[in-house]
């Protein structure tokens, strides 16, 4: 699997930098997810719900950090395990640009699944990971504007003032398979992850 996206972010990179290594956050922007720990030096512990198709199962992996480039970018290796329903494994290229709306957060994702999830189809598994990648950036926007209010008005009046309407919602992304790195990570996103996917 293969996933590549960015998305543009109202806050400052730093703000961003923070939030995406903040575990607090990561549980409550990862779709499914009820658990996100510190577990080590650079590792985090993850569980999560994911169902696609008929498969339904509870999942449990680790997120390694490396290449650690503060408050620029990060590698994140990931592992996960869903009994039967089967495992996921890969790594994630986080990265975060400064710019003057903010910063963009872009991601690049190669990974592997197993066993039952592997077998529900390209389609219907491409269509959960853009699903899971969407659905993170969204709730990780929703979050940082709860917490950084200020910079989401200010982008709004700038945006207002340039004629330029509203910050864009939509996430660019493009998965040609597998799930997204959101799903077992984003210690980061995403992740996704994401994508998601991604996903954690």
């Amino acid at each position: 699997m293969d996933m590549q996206g960015s998305r543009q972010l109202a806050i400052t990179q730093q703000q961003a930098w923070d939030a995406l290594n903040d575990p607090a956050v990561l549980k409550t922007c990862i779709p499914g997810c009820d658990k996100v720990e510190a577990s080590g030096e650079n590792q985090f512990s993850i569980g999560m719900a994911l169902k696609i198709g008929p498969v339904a199962a509870k999942f449990t992996g680790k997120i390694t950090l490396s290449d650690i480039a503060p408050p620029n970018s990060y590698t994140i290796s990931f592992e996960g395990q869903g009994g039967p329903a089967g495992f996921g494994k890969g790594n994630a290229k986080v990265q975060l640009t400064p710019n003057d709306r903010g910063c963009e957060l872009s991601y690049n994702v190669q990974a592997s699944v197993g066993g039952k999830i592997a077998q529900m189809g390209q389609r219907l598994i491409d269509g959960v990971a853009k699903s899971m990648a969407e659905d993170f950036f969204k709730r990780f926007d929703d979050e940082m504007q709860k917490q950084h209010p200020g910079a989401y008005a200010a982008q709004a009046v700038a945006d207002s003032l340039a004629g330029g309407g509203a910050p864009t919602e939509a996430a660019s992304a493009e998965a040609s398979s597998g799930m997204p790195t959101w799903v077992w990570a984003l210690g980061a996103a995403v992740v996704v992850i994401a994508a998601i996917a991604l996903f954690r």
